[in-house]
């Protein structure tokens, strides 16, 4: 089992920047790939970014490309989703999710475990 832990959201004007943070559990960490999605009230929730398991390969939704940057640091079991340029379309809940899969997947189906999530909002 995987436990996921998100930080760092909150309000922010349009143009500005946010860091998040997903700690997770456990000591197969380093062995998954981890991913951000993000869910806007009334929409489905959608795919952000993902890294590899060995930070080897990262995916960026076209949405967020040039923008966000997802990191990871296996040595604190943390994966990180650094937001520059936030528009007001950015705001969601967004959540981290581990796929034992070690990939590049922008599908949900291929994650297997999920966060609670924490709320961006971004104002105009």
């Amino acid at each position: 089992q995987v436990q996921l832990v998100e930080s760092g959201g909150g309000l922010v004007q349009a143009g500005g920047s946010l860091r998040l943070s997903c700690a997770a559990s456990g000591r197969t960490f380093s062995s998954y790939s981890m991913g951000w999605f993000r869910q806007a009230p009334g929409k489905e929730r959608e795919f952000v970014a993902v890294i590899s398991w060995n930070a080897g390969r990262t995916l960026y939704a076209d949405s967020v490309k040039g923008r966000f940057t997802i990191s990871r640091d296996n040595a604190k079991n943390t994966v990180y989703l650094q937001m520059n340029s936030l528009k007001p379309e950015d705001t969601a809940v967004y959540s981290c999710a581990a796929s034992v899969l070690g990939g590049t997947y922008s599908r949900i189906a291929s994650y297997d475990y999920w966060g609670q999530g924490t709320q961006v909002t971004v104002s105009s």
